[in-house]
């Protein structure tokens, strides 16, 4: 399902400035991505998180061993891996995996923003992308493969919209064999439907880490998720109780 927009929301009060920023960097870092070299650049390789480098501690440069073959980490930004819990959640290893980001980000987020507010919105989105690395980490081995995205940051967003806005709407396409039709589909059956496949997807599609090699950090997912959960009902502001509009995107 590829959402197109939703139905259920308080109209928004204003322009959701830090949505539209975050979104505007991720295109920003993605770009600065291809021009040095998406898959294989020294941003690419340099400032993703690796899992190995947060729990010793050390900055890995030059050729290793990712079982199945070697890549050749550059160095982490300023020379510290910790700030990679930064930097890799504004980055991406493909045009879909950016463009389907990208979209989710611009649907959702625009109303969880309005309903905590821009500063909380945006503690909230970090505090999230950092408990998705967390988890990665904890969970995902000590793995020496770059982890990059804001799917994280963005699973966390997708579990605020739920608690706040239970009964809304989400207009979506819906591919059909060689066909596609768009329906209304309830936030809670699409966003549900999402994490329940992540959880799936640990135990029966095997764990890797999102980067290079074009796996996908399913732990990252569940741990932005769960922190979404979380901290929604302690950033949360305004009651969404009031009269719903469409917001058509």
């Amino acid at each position: 399902m590829i959402p197109l927009g939703d139905e259920g929301t308080p109209a928004r009060r204003g322009l959701p400035v830090v949505n539209l920023t975050i979104i505007a960097i991720n295109i920003a870092m993605f770009m600065y991505q291809l021009a040095t070299g998406l898959e294989n650049g020294p941003v690419t390789l340099g400032w993703s998180l690796i899992p190995h480098e947060i729990l010793t501690g050390q900055d890995i440069v030059g050729n290793v061993d990712v079982g199945g073959g070697t890549i050749n980490l550059a160095p982490a930004p300023l020379g510290s891996p910790y700030l990679t819990l930064l930097t890799s959640m504004f980055m991406h290893g493909g045009w879909l995996h950016i463009a389907s980001n990208m979209l989710f980000l611009f649907i959702f987020g625009d109303n969880v923003e309005d309903n905590m507010g821009s500063i909380k919105y945006l503690i909230f989105y970090l505090l999230c992308g950092f408990g998705a690395d967390f988890l990665q980490i904890l969970l995902g081995g000590d793995s020496r493969i770059p982890n990059l995205g804001a799917s994280g940051a963005i699973a966390g967003v997708l579990a605020a919209y739920l608690v706040l806005f239970p009964q809304a709407r989400i207009r979506a396409l819906i591919p059909f064999g060689g066909f596609a039709s768009i329906s209304y589909v309830p936030a809670l059956l699409m966003i549900g439907f999402w994490i329940v496949t992540q959880f799936i997807s640990v135990f029966f599609a095997g764990e890797q880490a999102a980067g290079g090699g074009g796996g996908v950090a399913y732990w990252a997912h569940i741990g932005g998720f769960i922190f979404g959960l979380l901290l929604v009902f302690v950033l949360r502001g305004r009651s969404t109780g009031g009269s719903p509009s469409f917001a058509g995107r």
